[in-house]
């Protein structure tokens, strides 16, 4: 038996609800009021957010260029600084001398052998004779040096400043210090001295009271690496290190 279909139903289809309006007209002003109120608190919200992040960024902008400024601003300071601070640098003289004279200076004759032991020395601070074979390496000490070895730097054309510890100190060593070259030169405290400085070279002698005396370059000028010592030219380091060495 064959089945029967089914029938169609004679219901006619439902249509899909209406969005429901309010009949009153004040009701559904009050509606769309409520709508557009909800929009534009999210637009003020939004807006307020994009205003707090952009603020933020402001803020970190301005943070970066104040350190950005604080750091250029200490460079500056610190290049400027470095160049106003700065150690001035050695004192540049002529190697020879070309025979000035120089008021006080004292002229001597004295030997030139390589010995051992201590030397009786003519002049003290010596200004040359008998010494030992080791030359001091020429610099700046700040202790007492020895005598023999010293002499021999002074054989190879370096100038020995000796000054007296207990009277120049302070402003008046940097003022003896600063007149002193790179090289050829021996700058140490000497006890005994009859005048506060001393310079020496072979067989000249200058004393001084004071380390702002015109005559200190004037001597450095001239002696210092005199070709008229047994030894020119020969080095001024490479040997010893006395004590104290700066």
């Amino acid at each position: 038996m064959t089945p029967t279909p089914p029938r169609p139903s004679d219901k006619p289809a439902e249509k899909p609800a209406a969005k429901k309006q309010s009949g009153n007209p004040a009701t559904q002003a009050a509606i769309s009021q409520t709508v557009k109120q909800q929009r534009e608190q999210k637009r003020q919200e939004k807006l307020a957010e994009y205003q707090k992040q952009l603020a933020k960024r402001r803020r970190s902008k301005a943070v970066w260029w104040t350190v950005g400024s604080v750091v250029a601003v200490g460079v500056v300071v610190a290049i400027i600084a470095s160049i106003v601070f700065a150690p001035a640098p050695p004192k540049s003289y002529t190697a020879g001398g070309d025979g000035t004279e120089i008021e006080g200076v004292e002229v001597y004759e004295n030997t030139a052998t390589h010995v051992e032991g201590t030397v009786d020395y003519a002049q003290s601070p010596p200004a040359g004779g008998n010494h030992n074979a080791i030359w001091l390496n020429c610099g700046m000490y700040d202790q007492p040096q020895t005598n023999e070895n010293a002499v021999h730097s002074m054989e190879h054309g370096a100038v020995w400043v000796t000054y007296d510890a207990s009277a120049v100190t302070g402003d008046e060593l940097a003022t003896l210090t600063a007149e002193m070259p790179s090289s050829y030169v021996i700058l140490s405290p000497y006890e005994g001295l009859d005048s506060p400085i001393v310079l020496s070279s072979w067989n000249h002698q200058l004393k001084v009271d004071s380390a702002s005396d015109e005559r200190i370059p004037q001597f450095l000028e001239e002696y210092w690496r005199n070709q008229n010592v047994p030894e020119p030219n020969a080095a001024c380091t490479g040997a010893l290190d006395g004590p104290g060495k700066q």
